[in-house]
């Protein structure tokens, strides 16, 4: 049976990292000018199904995830970060998926950045 996706209509900005290296350490910068220069807009679905439920030390928590279907691009890495329109900014939880080894879907699990302390 074939994949079917479920519509492409969430508005999405692929963000890739710029990184430098200092004193042996790698780091990666997200809203420089040149990593806002390297930015570019996807079309997918975002499905978040309620978020994750954990429990770390008897503390139940839900998290805040969901799974993003699109069309496949092979510069959509772990490394990038996913601007949803309207719905804040996510980090790539899962390496993306080539769905069927086909070159045509890619699917990745997003958890939202939440500051705090």
């Amino acid at each position: 049976m074939a994949y079917t996706p479920k519509p492409f209509n969430t508005a999405m900005t692929c963000r890739p990292p710029t990184v430098t290296h200092a004193k042996g350490v790698e780091k990666k910068a997200y809203g420089d000018e040149e990593a806002l220069s390297k930015a570019f807009g996807i079309f997918g679905s975002f499905s978040s199904y309620g978020g994750t439920e954990q429990s770390v030390n008897g503390v139940f928590a839900v998290e805040d995830t969901a799974v993003v279907e699109t069309w496949y691009r092979p510069d959509v890495t772990a490394a990038c970060r996913i601007d949803v329109a309207g719905a804040g900014e996510y980090e790539i939880v899962t390496p993306p998926e080539n769905i069927n080894m086909r070159g045509v879907y890619l699917r990745f699990k997003v958890r939202a950045l939440t500051g705090g302390a």
